[in-house]
């Protein structure tokens, strides 16, 4: 979970009173965000660029961690050919291309950001990625359907509150036959504090709501969904912390 993001809800600002025009006010305030501003800067710091700060470069080195265990974990499993994949808030493409040169069977990669997905593809095309391999669309996550052998979310539900992330923990569990991996920043009294500290600088970079997440309720909502933890993990790196967890079904 990157804290560059770290943002909590300003208390003086006028807040729909209905739940759910609350969700769809922040839901368009992250998309117009990642179509914008926050395109621009987290395909730098997704690539091989040399236009990114420290805080940055810590953050694509966290990143990179939580793919490359995702990829690890993969590839211990095996037989990636033969199973397909939904990569459930792909951004520029950080999992999805590596998975699909490992030979993955089939990737449906999708993003709330249609700028996210355009860039996903234009890279895919240009590391030669087998056509038909993938295929992109631009949907928010609650919108997803179909049936895949393994879901995987990763990052994404840094958007998301601890219930309304439980309630997306069930529903990607919905679409998975075997495998379910998420990742999500883990509720700490240090990250704690790293948000309050956030609340007084203000900034272009702090521009969306961050949450962190208890485990436990992540792990509750996955076995009403009837999966199983089977592997965690936590990667670090300054300004990133993210859990990794891994379930199958039960």
């Amino acid at each position: 979970m990157p804290t560059e993001q770290l943002q909590a809800p300003d208390q003086g600002s006028a807040q729909p009173a209905d739940p759910q025009a609350q969700k769809q006010a922040e839901k368009q305030e992250v998309k117009g965000y990642f179509e914008t501003t926050g395109f621009d800067r987290w395909n730098r710091i997704y690539s091989e660029s040399n236009d990114v700060n420290k805080v940055q470069r810590n953050i694509r080195i966290g990143h990179q961690k939580t793919v490359d265990n995702v990829l690890a974990w993969l590839q211990g499993q095996g037989d990636l050919a033969n199973r397909s994949f939904c990569d459930a808030g792909c951004g520029v493409g950080s999992l999805t291309l590596p998975l699909a040169q490992l030979g993955a069977g089939s990737i449906a990669a999708s993003d709330l950001s249609e700028a996210m997905v355009q860039e996903a593809e234009r890279r895919s095309i240009e590391a030669g990625v087998r056509p038909g391999q993938i295929s992109f669309l631009a949907s928010d996550l609650e919108s997803l359907s179909g049936r895949y052998n393994t879901v995987i979310c990763l990052d994404v539900f840094i958007h998301y509150p601890q219930q309304p992330a439980e309630e997306m923990v069930r529903h990607l569990a919905s679409l998975a036959e075997q495998h379910l991996i998420v990742s999500f920043a883990p509720y700490t009294p240090l990250l704690a504090l790293l948000k309050g500290i956030g609340q007084l600088f203000p900034g272009p970079s702090k521009t969306t709501r961050a949450y962190t997440l208890r485990e436990k309720g992540i792990v509750q909502a996955a076995a009403a969904a009837g999966f199983v933890l089977k592997r965690r993990s936590l990667n670090k790196a300054p300004f990133y912390f993210s859990r990794l967890l891994a379930f199958e079904k039960a």
